[in-house]
């Protein structure tokens, strides 16, 4: 366990956009902490497009690369801030999608993969943006946590960009 009892493996499996592995750790340690999580074992898996769409496929049964894929590896309680043992999970993110998407949306492409990151790890935390009074919700919370990490929210998205739901467990 790291000092914040945060403990954040980081697996690069792309080469699109140079990611420093403890960029990510720190990343995830600082979010952690302003969610209120105080104990997890995290893995962020980055990969390329073609290796997010065979995952999409394999484990949602989606066709195509997506930005994000949470797999939870923990129980919830009835309250988000509590995970009996710790926080468990891992996010897999694609990194060519965040580029793509941050040039659209005219930010950086660091943010964007930021952005999946906590996204990401709120939906380990039992958030969730598949109906409307969650999805909101749950861009406040995205919005509150990148400030709270020093970096700027996230743009306003297209209603048309919803994410597909993540898989509970694998």
């Amino acid at each position: 366990m790291s000092e914040s009892g945060v403990v954040v493996e980081v697996s690069n499996r792309q080469r699109r956009l140079k990611v420093a592995a403890p960029w990510v750790r720190r990343l995830v340690t600082e979010a952690c902490a302003a969610i209120g999580i105080d104990a997890a074992e995290i893995s962020v898996v980055l990969l390329g497009d073609a290796a997010m769409a065979k995952v999409n496929e394999e484990w949602l049964e989606h066709e195509g690369p997506t930005d994000v894929i949470t797999f939870g590896l923990s129980e919830a309680t009835d309250e988000v801030e509590v995970w009996p043992g710790g926080l468990t999970g891992d996010i897999v993110v694609s990194t060519e999608t965040a580029c793509r998407v941050a040039a659209e949306l005219g930010w950086s492409a660091e943010n964007e993969l930021a952005y999946y990151i906590v996204h990401g790890l709120l939906h380990l935390a039992g958030y969730d943006d598949t109906t409307a009074p969650p999805r909101a919700a749950m861009r406040r919370e995205e919005r509150r946590v990148m400030k709270a990490i020093g970096l700027p929210p996230p743009p306003r998205r297209p209603a048309s960009a919803l994410r597909q739901p993540s898989p509970k467990t694998r």
